[in-house]
């Protein structure tokens, strides 16, 4: 049988930075696009500040995101090209650089950018760069071996506030070199973004996506239920915003943002690498009231709500995750973690760092100690190529990883038997009766409830498995979004009322930096069927896999460099994974 549904799933990174980013390049960051590349594809490559590295695996994809607002300028500045030497601030900033004063010429730019101006001003110069972008990504695309993407981040941040996007483009030369980057010089307003994706589509007949990023440092600024022009959401609005971004950056260094233990306080896995002390730039604090209109699942809930009062879900977005690394290396693994910028690759320092220092308290900074080693976006497509793999991205057929390559596969319908989760065919019926993450149900037979069918692999070279679990969100009769987790399946227990009956356990040596796969299980599986379905509520579901602990990349620093973390530093990590939702719509 010649089956052409999704065969493979395909590990990547939607959010590299090099040097070529200006909050890297011109803060002193010196690898660009040709190493993010290269180490990308599994070559070793010379670290900045900490050796050599190399992937314990190659990635089979990956998107070059530098900032759009001056990209390339310290490539520029630093080669004295020029195009930027047309301007009388580009050529003082290559003298300051010449002359090893370069982080000044960086405060100055910092102090610009943060005010929305471009202090270069040279569409001659954006138009080169672009051109080069461009030109390096073809360069390294190998289609069906290692997949490159044509994109940028458009970085918003009013206010301090993280509105950051990436924007990701289907296609290749022909088409992107038609248009320049869209950066917050243009505008800082989301919808403004939308409509530049919309003109690109319109003039160039490509496609294009964008994925938000960080919500957890937006002060409830990402998933607020207004405008950025401060007017409610209704139907238009909506419907562009659930076209233009069919996905979520849900877990990286600078927090995991799936959900939070003050919005879930009965979900016992809701604490994990939180970071939520302030903004992204540590200027006002955060507030209980903001964490509402920031994490991933409060806003698929919200989305409900939304849908049901304007018919149209602003919120419908599937889960990924990515590095946000600022050293062109998209390392995500803890025993091999060289950080997010090359101030935090590994050193018997990076304990005592300041990823970002507040200017208002340190206690709204972000310490290095804070970071977590994540993630990665995995995707079920059908090749890896780029059509294949944006086409897979646009419907939602992806999950999140925070590090680490776990394997997982969900299908929902209305008549999935339990023994269907380990026949060879799993795969084959999943698509043929129901649809899998990222995908819609509409009403079933009458008297009938959802099903599902999950199954999971451990990462060949990590740690084992604890549990699958499925994650419902629903709207009550009175309209009020609620929320609801099961384990599913659970390694070496019995489910008792719902959820596993104890605790895995844990085998980590924080001294020695290891642990054992003698608890957890390589492979689970788990059929389930909605005991509470209500035909009349909107719903989505995803699945959650949590591995057993292993040791965090605080505890391979501590012993590698035979150094003590500061008190409170967690030291064990339990990764898991975050499939995209399957939602249901009654009618």
């Amino acid at each position: 049988m010649n089956d052409h549904y999704p065969q493979d799933v395909y590990f990547g990174d939607t959010h590299l930075h090099t040097s070529w980013s200006a909050d890297a390049g011109m803060a002193g960051a010196t690898l660009g696009p040709d190493e993010a590349y290269r180490v990308s594809r599994g070559e070793v490559i010379q670290s900045q500040a900490a050796g050599p590295f190399k992937l314990l695996r190659p990635l089979d994809f990956v998107v070059v995101a530098d900032h759009a607002e001056n990209i390339g300028l310290s490539d520029y500045l630093q080669r004295g090209d020029p195009l930027v030497l047309q301007s009388e601030t580009g050529r003082r900033w290559a003298e300051m650089m010449r002359q090893g004063n370069g982080y000044d010429a960086f405060i100055e730019w910092v102090d610009g950018n943060g005010r929305g101006e471009d202090q270069i001003g040279s569409p001659e110069m954006a138009a080169s760069v672009w051109e080069t972008v461009i030109a390096n990504a073809e360069r390294y695309n190998d289609p069906g071996v290692f997949t490159t993407f044509i994109g940028f981040e458009w970085t918003s941040g009013p206010g301090g506030n993280n509105l950051h996007r990436n924007v990701i483009f289907r296609d290749g030369a022909e088409r992107t070199r038609q248009v320049l980057p869209f950066s917050t010089y243009d505008s800082d307003d989301p919808e403004a973004l939308w409509a530049y994706m919309e003109s690109y589509e319109a003039r160039t007949g490509g496609r294009a996506l964008a994925i938000p990023h960080n919500g957890n440092l937006s002060n409830g600024m990402m998933f607020m239920l207004e405008t950025f022009g401060g007017t409610a959401f209704d139907g238009d609005y909506a419907a562009t915003r659930a076209r233009y971004e069919p996905l979520v950056e849900v877990t990286q260094p600078k927090g995991t943002g799936e959900a939070h233990p003050l919005l879930s306080p009965d979900d016992a896995f809701a604490d994990f690498e939180i970071v939520d002390a302030s903004n992204l730039s540590g200027s006002e604090p955060k507030q209980p009231e903001m964490l509402k209109t920031e994490y991933a699942r409060e806003a698929l809930k919200l989305g409900l709500a939304e849908e049901a009062r304007i018919g149209a879900n602003p919120f419908k977005f599937g889960m990924i995750g990515s590095t946000d690394a600022h050293n062109a290396i998209p390392s995500t693994r803890e025993e091999n973690w060289f950080g997010k910028a090359y101030i935090v690759e590994p050193s018997p320092h990076r304990r005592d760092g300041v990823l970002i220092e507040s200017q208002v308290s340190p206690e709204y900074s972000i310490y290095d100690i804070d970071l977590g080693a994540s993630g990665l976006a995995a995707v079920w497509a059908t090749e890896n190529t780029r059509e294949a793999i944006w086409d897979a991205m646009k419907r939602r057929e992806v999950y999140a990883t925070t590090g680490s390559r776990l394997r997982v596969q969900v299908f929902g319908g209305w008549d999935f038997a339990e023994d269907e989760v380990s026949r060879p065919d799993f795969a084959r019926q999943g698509y043929a009766r129901g649809v899998p993450m990222g995908g819609d149900l509409f009403a079933g037979p009458e008297g009938a409830s959802p099903t599902f069918m999950v199954r999971a692999l451990r990462d060949p070279d990590g740690a084992n498995l604890d549990r699958i679990q499925i994650v419902k969100g629903w709207l009550d009769a009175e309209g009020i979004p609620q929320e609801r987790i099961w384990d599913i399946a659970c390694a070496g227990r019995e489910i008792e009322a719902g959820h596993c009956a104890g605790d895995v356990g844990s085998t980590v040596d924080i001294a020695d930096a290891s642990w054992t796969n003698t608890i957890g299980a390589a492979v689970l599986g788990g059929h389930w069927q909605d005991p509470e379905f209500d035909p009349a509520a909107r719903a989505f579901y995803y699945a959650r896999v949590i591995e057993i602990p292993s040791p965090r990349w605080t505890a391979y620093d501590a012993k590698f460099f035979g150094i003590e973390m500061p008190e409170g530093t967690s030291m064990t990590v339990r990764d898991r994974a975050y499939t995209s939702p399957i939602w249901f719509t009654p009618g």
